[in-house]
């Protein structure tokens, strides 16, 4: 399910806890709701509440850290692509079918994993970055240096070759996988739902009263909300910009 879903019936849960408790205030006899129980009930809350800021707080910090992991790890992707395409440039002209599969993977890497992207530079078939990347290494194996600058060169193109496809594979695995417990999610949502109950089943039923707890319930889906997107970074409102790759592909063949 996409975020938006998931929040709207995060929503759903707490504005109905909520009006649940307006509910139940209707028919409960009137010693349940005295000064008393109000106030037992409200240390109860109050401890709730607190265990919920700081699962909500959890939540948000390990996912903007993996957003903020994947973007830099972009960046420094983009980087050592320049920095060989550049290498292989000093090499000499040897390397330009090297040079020419290194910016069609990237312009169909571009264009998978940010599809509505196209660059119009991965020519008549798509290029499967991870083949590209074996193939390009393989080339960068066959050259026959004649000299020792080409000996480091060529040695220098396999190491920023490598740790490009290094990065890569660790894109995908954050990628692939979620950072955000579930069972966190899940337990804070119940949180909420019963903080949102105790402020039905104490609070008049008025039109100012339903609308301030309303805003309230939006409020804490929409933080909810934030927490999703952040750990699906390539999608939805809050995503990486390609600009970095873009930026590096935009160097190339220069």
């Amino acid at each position: 399910m996409s975020p938006l879903v998931i929040s709207l019936i995060a929503f759903g849960c707490i504005f109905g806890g909520m009006l649940f408790g307006m509910v139940l205030r209707a028919v409960l006899p009137e010693h349940h709701l005295s000064a008393e129980s109000k106030d037992g009930v409200k240390l109860g809350i109050g401890m709730i509440a607190t265990l919920a800021a700081l699962v909500l707080g959890l939540l948000i910090a390990s996912a903007k850290g993996n957003f903020d992991t994947m973007n830099n790890g972009l960046v420094q992707t983009g980087s050592k692509i320049i920095l060989l395409d550049r290498v292989m440039a000093h090499y000499g002209p040897e390397t330009r079918e090297a040079r020419d599969l290194l910016r069609r993977s990237v312009a169909s890497a571009i264009e998978r994993i940010w599809p509505k992207e196209r660059t119009g530079q991965t020519g008549t078939e798509a290029t499967d970055p991870r083949a590209a990347l074996e193939t390009l290494q393989d080339r960068l194996r066959q050259l026959s240096p004649q000299n020792d600058a080409q000996r480091w060169l060529q040695s220098r193109a396999l190491q920023v070759s490598d740790d490009i496809a290094e990065a890569r594979w660790l894109l995908v695995e954050q990628r692939g996988h979620s950072s955000l417990p579930m069972p966190f999610f899940v337990m804070l949502v119940s949180w909420l739902v019963i903080i949102f109950f105790s402020f039905g089943l104490f609070s008049p039923r008025n039109a100012t009263v339903i609308v301030v707890l309303l805003v309230c319930a939006l409020s804490a889906s929409g933080s909810l909300y934030m927490i999703l997107e952040l750990d699906r970074p390539f999608g939805g409102l809050i995503a990486i910009s390609s600009a970095p790759v873009r930026n590096a592909l935009a160097q190339l063949g220069r």
